[in-house]
């Protein structure tokens, strides 16, 4: 009765001591792997390239890791009530598992992440990927740990494009008197108020409603925002302009990426960098289509040649004082501009 009263007793210590190493490890064992399941954050609807992306990005994970890490993305800020600051903060502390937000709003908590976004920075897409993946990109994208953050890596975004109601826009003199929508941002302010216009800072939400009321003008936005907000219901000329780039940061709390495995931590990372590309496809491919469906609704499109892009090129130049202020980091400003030949 003992001997089997003592086999007892220690199967059931061995059940006990199982249980309590899979509540350690998170989650249950896949092979050598520990399975670990993270939610996932993106700003803009189901149908948004950037969720589409992230969405790519948790299959490219799942295959890679055989299963060892779920991603469950969820679309529209609705984890995060909608508020981007809240979530850099609960990304941190541990609320979000992951995020997908633009280096713009990241330059609230990082003021060089404005560098990215100064008016005609970049010459093309293919300038602005090598600086998200050269140094300067990689010391910026590291920054974020101070925030308890762990950068994955950056997406790509189209660059911004200018619609209004008045006429083709082909030198800057063509902005002059333009009542133009622009977010709250002195990047955007400064840059256009250089070339005479009349910047108009407004929530998007309201963009429509002043544009159909011709309280404003015209706005300015990638592509993809253009065509899904219907814009070319109210606006009736399209300038690729390509004045402006923003990125995305893929990232995940510090302290559950450190409590990945080896193999883990590094799939995450190649199936980021994997998707940058496939990311960049994407948006070359729907702002071909979006640029027909536009054409097909009647929207006069005119895209600036270098020659004309150089003019804007100027203004933007003379707006750099301003743009090192809101960088604040004479050195890093000097080093971006000299990464892209525009230096002072």
């Amino acid at each position: 009765m003992k001997k089997i009263l003592t086999l007892f007793l220690t199967a059931l210590l061995s059940v006990a001591l199982v249980a309590c190493g899979s509540s350690v490890s998170g989650g249950e064992e896949n092979g050598s792997e520990k399975k670990v399941t993270f939610t996932l954050a993106t700003p803009d609807p189901d149908e948004a390239s950037v969720t589409l992306a992230a969405k790519e990005f948790a299959k490219v994970v799942s295959e890679k890791s055989n299963g060892s890490i779920e991603i469950k993305v969820h679309a529209n800020g609705t984890l995060y009530g909608g508020d981007p600051s809240a979530a850099v903060k609960q990304l941190g502390a541990g609320s979000l598992d992951m995020l997908v937000l633009s280096t713009s709003l990241y330059a609230n908590f990082e003021p060089k992440f404005s560098a990215i976004s100064i008016p005609y920075l970049f010459d093309d897409k293919d300038q602005f990927v090598s600086f998200l993946n050269g140094d300067l990109g990689t010391e910026l994208i590291g920054s974020v740990s101070e925030l308890g953050i762990h950068g994955l890596g950056y997406w790509t975004r189209d660059f911004r494009q200018i619609t209004n109601s008045k006429n083709p826009i082909t030198k800057p003199e063509d902005l002059k008197g333009l009542k133009l929508r622009v977010p709250n941002n002195p990047l955007w302010v400064e840059f256009f108020k250089g070339a005479g216009t009349v910047t108009t800072p407004m929530d998007f939400s309201e963009v429509y409603n002043a544009l159909q009321l011709k309280t404003i003008d015209g706005q300015e936005n990638p592509l993809g925002v253009i065509t899904s907000a219907k814009m070319y219901e109210v606006q009736e000329y399209l300038t690729i302009s390509n004045h402006m780039a923003d990125g995305w940061v893929v990232g995940i709390n510090q302290e559950k990426f450190d409590s990945l495995t080896d193999e883990q931590q590094k799939i995450l990372t190649e199936a980021s960098k994997e998707i940058q590309g496939w990311a960049l496809d994407y948006d070359n491919k729907e702002a071909e289509t979006a640029i027909e469906f536009l054409e097909g609704e009647g929207v006069k499109i005119n895209e600036l040649t270098s020659e004309q892009q150089q003019l804007f090129v100027e203004i933007s130049k003379k707006a750099y004082p301003t743009f090192k202020e809101l960088v604040k980091d004479d050195e890093f400003f000097a080093k971006v501009l000299e990464f892209v030949g525009k230096s002072e």
